[in-house]
């Protein structure tokens, strides 16, 4: 068996600006979005991470994507933020997996989904995790607030949607959004109130 390059574990969230529930999701993703784009942001706080020998453990990245009306087609707008607090061979390591150089989950979209790749840019990036309550910001680049579907037999658990083609996991957690704001990498979107889409789940990436 080849040994991995790298290899990264941990948690993460997302919000777009589609209403809830994201027909990309469950259409692999061949319908329309709600609108006219579909802005979707990703943050990952790795747990457990490393490439080659450089440890990875505790440093976060997003990913920041717009799409056309239907995801599949490609012609994405792609940009990576990296945890400013890392040294300098973690950031060379974690831009070059988070920018889709380094093979695994984000080559793939980039390789195959962008036409207009926007960089990496080095940021704090605040992960918080409460129950079923999850946010993220990024002083200049984004912010969002998401919080999981509980079903009317009020247990603590999430509605889940299972077997998805998700970079992440297959299996996400549902939510939905209090607000959403992007400032950066040439996009502008503010949503408060209007309940639109989230997840969270464990990821495990490798390469």
């Amino acid at each position: 068996m080849t040994q991995k390059t790298w290899e990264l574990s941990g948690e993460y969230m997302e919000s777009c600006n589609c209403d809830y529930l994201c027909p990309c999701i469950f259409t692999n993703p061949q319908a329309p979005a709600t609108h006219e784009h579909c802005t979707a942001l990703m943050i990952y706080r790795i747990d457990h991470g490393h490439h080659h020998e450089v440890s990875l453990d505790g440093l976060k990245f997003a990913l920041v994507i717009r799409s056309g009306r239907i995801m599949s087609d490609g012609g994405w707008i792609f940009g990576a933020v990296v945890d400013e607090t890392a040294n300098e061979a973690q950031r060379q390591a974690l831009s070059a997996i988070a920018g889709g150089t380094a093979g695994g989950p984000p080559q793939m979209i980039r390789d195959n989904l962008v036409s207009d790749f926007r960089g990496i840019e080095y940021h704090p990036i605040e992960f918080t995790a409460d129950g079923l309550r999850r946010s993220t910001k990024i002083p200049g680049v984004l912010a969002f607030a998401i919080e999981g579907v509980t079903s009317r037999n009020r247990t603590s658990e999430p509605y889940y949607i299972d077997n998805t083609a998700h970079p992440a996991n297959r299996r996400l957690a549902l939510a939905r959004a209090s607000n959403l704001e992007v400032q950066g990498f040439g996009l502008a979107l503010g949503l408060a109130g209007k309940g639109n889409n989230g997840h969270f789940a464990p990821f495990a990436w490798g390469a």
